[in-house]
């Protein structure tokens, strides 16, 4: 997804125990039909691991004949995570995928030196009712891997793993848990997973990695005596093992992993290490350098001087 202007998120209550660092409220925004919230950049929290990006999309119905239509827009030194609760997104890009994403799915796109693709919803979803829920997330590539070819694998609902039992229900997109390991491959070691809970049950977050969040969707959990409901990310301290138990049946996102290899500068939908390789992905764009979407006619354009060049250690 292109990045919209938006509010910073803003702080939310206060630390709910000695393993939350800080709780984040995403504030909302109207991008015409369906509703983003934004958790990550925020004034408090840049990075959750490699996580650089978070955006909640919806839950949004769109009136028939509507839908969700981003435009083609480019990318360099990230990967976009793309996985849906509802809904159905075609994503198509200058690889000349097209291919569409549903929910328990997974579309991970890696820009490297640059790609460009689109997001909308497809013509036979619009003639019945589209829907829209599901996360948006950047991960920022390592140094080694920044200006590596552009490259797109889609993974099916039956190739991530899932353990289910005792009202535990974790479908694992990356890394290892539960003593599962998802088959997807990323250049950055991290944590991602959707899991539900029913009510009563609970679930361990081991420190594996150094830097671990965890994203409420629905529901109510408690963490160490504390509730938190839908729509907050928790950002944890680093060593301290996590129990998260449901109050009433829940719904959350656990992400994370080791810090980056230094800081990372983000503008638009670009984010690089190296500030002046932002400034040339600017130029490129402007200047129409990046390859196209095939059967696209449309594009966004680069965005006036308002959005500042901002670094996230």
């Amino acid at each position: 997804m292109s990045w919209q202007a938006a509010e910073d998120p803003q702080p939310g209550d206060k630390l709910a125990c000695d393993a939350i660092e800080t709780v984040i409220v995403p504030r909302a925004r109207d991008l015409g039909g369906f509703e983003v919230r934004r958790a990550l950049p925020s004034a408090r929290r840049q990075m959750v691991g490699p996580f650089i990006f978070w955006d909640q999309m919806g839950p949004a119905e769109f009136l028939l004949g509507q839908g969700m239509d981003v435009r083609p827009h480019p990318h360099i030194g990230l990967a976009t995570v793309t996985y849906l609760f509802d809904g159905e997104v075609m994503h198509r890009d200058s690889l000349g995928t097209e291919i569409p994403i549903r929910p328990g799915a997974l579309n991970l796109m890696t820009a490297g030196k640059g790609i460009v693709h689109s997001e909308r919803t497809a013509q036979e979803a619009r003639a019945v009712g589209a829907k829209l829920f599901g996360i948006q997330a950047w991960v920022a590539l390592p140094r080694t891997h920044e200006e590596g070819e552009p490259a797109f694998v889609h993974y099916g609902e039956s190739d991530l793993p899932v353990f289910s039992d005792h009202g535990i229900t974790l479908r694992l997109i990356a890394g290892e848990a539960l003593g599962q390991r998802s088959p997807v491959q990323s250049p950055m070691p991290m944590i991602y997973a959707d899991v539900q809970l029913q009510a009563g049950a609970s679930v361990p977050f081991d420190s594996t990695y150094e830097e671990r969040g965890l994203y409420t969707v629905s529901g109510t959990i408690e963490i160490a005596g504390d509730r938190f409901g839908p729509g907050q990310l928790l950002v944890f301290k680093p060593g301290d093992r996590i129990t998260v138990r449901a109050i009433e049946g829940a719904r959350f996102m656990l992400l994370g992993g080791e810090p980056m290899d230094g800081p990372r500068y983000i503008w638009w939908n670009f984010v690089s290490s190296r500030p002046e390789r932002i400034e040339q992905a600017k130029a490129d764009w402007k200047a129409a350098r990046f390859d196209s979407v095939p059967g696209e006619t449309e594009f966004i354009p680069l965005p006036g001087p308002a959005p500042k060049v901002v670094s996230y250690p």
